[in-house]
């Protein structure tokens, strides 16, 4: 009859892979990414904002979120490829994109009002108009990509969006493959974000004294939680937005 160490050991063997033990860390997962069109914030994300994950960018106003999100949504709307632009603080400017290289007729522009229609005798507000509208079109799918703009958000409001959102909105854009980009002033989706990335701005950039050329602009991956598919495959060319700012990367350590 074999002992009780054998059996436990026969047993441990038998339900490792099953089940494995609870200290053991978990694997980094590996996603497909999307190229930016900004040479530098793609090398360092290793290709680009991750597919099918969330991915949060940060920062103050003019920090260049809005204009890092209006390259990404360049390079899927002219390869032909729906998005979508939830905007919670109706601050979204159709001109401006369109400057930047989105094609509009492949872009949905949900724009949040202050008056709506009442739930349960209380009027929305933007913020939720932006969460229900968001879940509904990752529920949908069929979208590459879909910026949840929470830029004009106060971050004490944004803060209280319950962590079970956050996860349902994960599992969908994994599920229908899409790119969810949230902008705002700060991260509020913890760990359900795949990617953090917190802008700033470092310089206006001028010729004499009169004439503006754009800005200069610094980016930090503050998380990452994913592994790319593809680490040191060919960096996609440049845009034609890089002629307008221009970027300066950090990695914290």
């Amino acid at each position: 009859m074999p002992s009780a160490a054998a059996l436990r050991i026969e047993i441990e063997r038998t339900l490792d892979r099953r089940f494995p033990a609870a200290l053991t860390p978990a694997p980094r997962t590996i996603h497909e990414t999307a190229a930016t069109g900004i040479p530098q914030v793609d090398a360092l994300l290793d290709g680009g904002l991750p597919v099918g994950a969330i991915s949060e960018v940060t920062g103050p106003k003019s920090s260049g979120r809005t204009s890092l999100a209006h390259s990404f949504l360049a390079q899927l709307t002219q390869e032909g490829r729906v998005c979508a632009w939830v905007d919670a603080g109706d601050a979204f400017d159709p001109e401006s994109a369109a400057a930047s290289g989105v094609s509009l007729r492949q872009l949905l522009w949900v724009r949040c009002q202050s008056a709506s229609a009442p739930a349960k005798g209380k009027p929305w507000t933007r913020l939720d108009q932006a969460l229900r509208a968001a879940d509904l079109l990752l529920q949908a799918g069929g979208f590459a990509a879909i910026v949840l703009d929470l830029g004009d958000t106060a971050p004490e409001d944004a803060i209280r969006i319950p962590l079970a959102t956050w996860f349902r909105f994960r599992q969908s854009a994994d599920r229908t493959r899409c790119c969810l980009v949230v902008l705002g002033l700060a991260a509020y989706a913890q760990s359900s974000a795949a990617v953090v990335l917190e802008c700033a701005l470092l310089q206006p950039l001028t010729a004499g004294d009169t004439v503006l050329n754009g800005f200069s602009f610094e980016i930090r991956r503050g998380r990452q939680r994913f592994t790319p598919a593809a680490i040191g495959a060919r960096k996609p060319p440049a845009s034609t937005w890089s002629a307008i700012g221009a970027w300066e990367t950090e990695e914290r350590a």
